[in-house]
């Protein structure tokens, strides 16, 4: 998986670095376009991932201990606020990099 991440993560700042080398303000307009749009896509498609897995295991958690189920909420809520503020770290990022020449 995490050598799949790195062709993956590689082969899209190639594409991007290709058509940002290539000519003209237009072109690299474009490309950044595109690489902001494909860094959120990315960084909110694995939020949503990481999301839906903290949410399984505390659900998994609350039917093996029910007793526990207001420990394992209050975890819950405080990593999903971590892994929404990662997204929330790169929209700022990708407008940044959108906005500002």
């Amino acid at each position: 998986m995490k050598a799949l991440k790195t062709i993956l993560t590689t082969l899209a700042m190639t594409l991007a670095a290709t058509a940002a080398f290539a000519a003209g303000d237009a072109t690299v307009a474009a490309a950044t376009a595109y690489a902001t749009a494909l860094g959120m896509g990315l960084a909110a498609g694995l939020c949503g991932i990481g999301q839906g897995m903290g949410l399984k295991g505390a659900c998994e958690g609350t039917a093996r201990n029910p007793e526990a189920g207001s420990k394992l909420t209050t975890t819950l809520i405080l990593g999903l606020a971590f892994i929404e503020s990662l997204a929330i770290y790169a929209l700022v990022v990708c407008l940044i990099l959108l906005f500002v020449k």
